[in-house]
């Protein structure tokens, strides 16, 4: 299929670096395409960035039929921009599509078109420590009317933003709330597919813990109210003696490419990993007991977040002294080291662009 490029006329004014915040700015071009049964994808072109014209019957407004990835591109200190395991965010958004019953993409296809996207406006890609250009793939439901039914029309767009960190906090450690009343999802839901619905799900909570000081909330199981699952744009893990421990992927945790990524790396380097239930009631044990070493959370955004205090049930526990450990802190300058070409990658997960 061919990509029809319309260049903007007028090109914006880059944001200062130093300053970019997450989501805030947005690049001169963007990436669309149309499906129907008819047709497929088709009408693929890059078109200056702006807003989409829908129906108000449209179906990703009244059942949630959307999906999306985050991604990152990156500036090495050569000056070429390389991206980190794209294929496996173009596999997740197919599983989500497949789940929600949306029309699935070819990865091949779209990762030419990424790539075209990104030489127009490579000249967006931040350069300063720290700093990336975040890629918003996403794909919705556009049928224009209000019966339920199997969706027929989509659209999948590509949106870019210069971002630095995620958290204000940055790489300091973050304080993070473990939710009891709501819940996220349950195994046989959305859970692991990166829907907007899961995040709508996490709003309440997450509202109720910024009030009380907390960056984000740590999730339980939605059946047993038992299991330790993610915190609401991570996954997590936790350094328990000498084993890191991390939720078992059972349908209700999204699975990131960042939480793979940082496995395969712990696992290649000789450390003991467990994918496996975690009980809050074995964590805040461990917690208790001072065999809780290190948490953190990881995920496309943040890369890698330090946890310096978990609540849970009125107590506060204070990890790794309210400091960034010694091992998420060899995770985040290992991970960031191979993402911005500062370091060789033995695995093969970069791809200069």
């Amino acid at each position: 299929m061919e990509i029809k490029i319309t260049r903007a006329e007028t090109l914006k004014q880059k944001p200062d670096q130093s300053s970019l915040g997450f989501g805030r700015y947005f690049t001169d071009h963007m990436f669309l395409m149309d499906y129907d049964p008819e047709q497929g994808w088709h009408d693929a072109r890059i078109v200056p960035y702006g807003p989409l014209t829908l129906s108000p019957a449209a179906a990703v407004f009244h059942y949630g039929a959307e999906i999306f990835e985050g991604m990152k591109a990156y500036r090495r200190p050569d000056g070429q921009i390389q991206l980190f395991r794209p294929m496996e965010n173009f596999k997740r958004l197919n599983n989500s599509a497949e789940r929600i019953t949306l029309p699935e993409v070819d990865p091949d296809f779209v990762l030419k078109a990424l790539k075209t996207l990104l030489d127009i406006d490579r000249d967006w890609v931040p350069s300063l420590p720290g700093t990336s250009l975040y890629i918003r793939p996403f794909l919705f439901g556009a049928d224009p009317f209000l019966g339920l039914h199997t969706l027929q029309k989509a659209i999948y767009c590509v949106i870019l933003s210069p971002v630095g960190s995620y958290y204000k906090e940055g790489l300091n450690p973050v304080k993070i709330m473990i939710e009891t009343d709501d819940v996220r999802a349950v195994r046989g839901g959305t859970g692991y597919a990166k829907c907007g619905g899961n995040y709508a799900a996490s709003n309440r909570a997450a509202h109720r813990a910024e009030l009380k000081g907390y960056s984000q909330v740590l999730w339980l199981d939605g059946v047993e109210r038992k299991y330790i699952e993610e915190v609401g744009a991570m996954n997590v893990m936790f350094q328990i003696g000498d084993t890191i421990v991390t939720p078992k992927l059972t349908g209700s945790v999204l699975p990131g490419i960042t939480r793979m990524s940082c496995v395969e790396l712990l696992k290649a380097h000789g450390y003991k990993v467990e994918e496996r239930l975690l009980s809050v009631e074995e964590l805040t044990e461990a917690m208790r007991q001072g065999t809780l070493k290190e948490a953190w959370g990881t995920g496309t955004a943040a890369v890698v977040s330090p946890i310096g205090e978990l609540a849970y049930a009125g107590e506060k526990y204070t990890v790794a002294g309210g400091k960034i450990g010694k091992l998420t802190q060899w995770l985040y300058d290992t991970l960031t080291a191979i993402q911005w070409g500062k370091a060789e990658d033995p695995y093969g997960w970069t791809m200069i662009v």
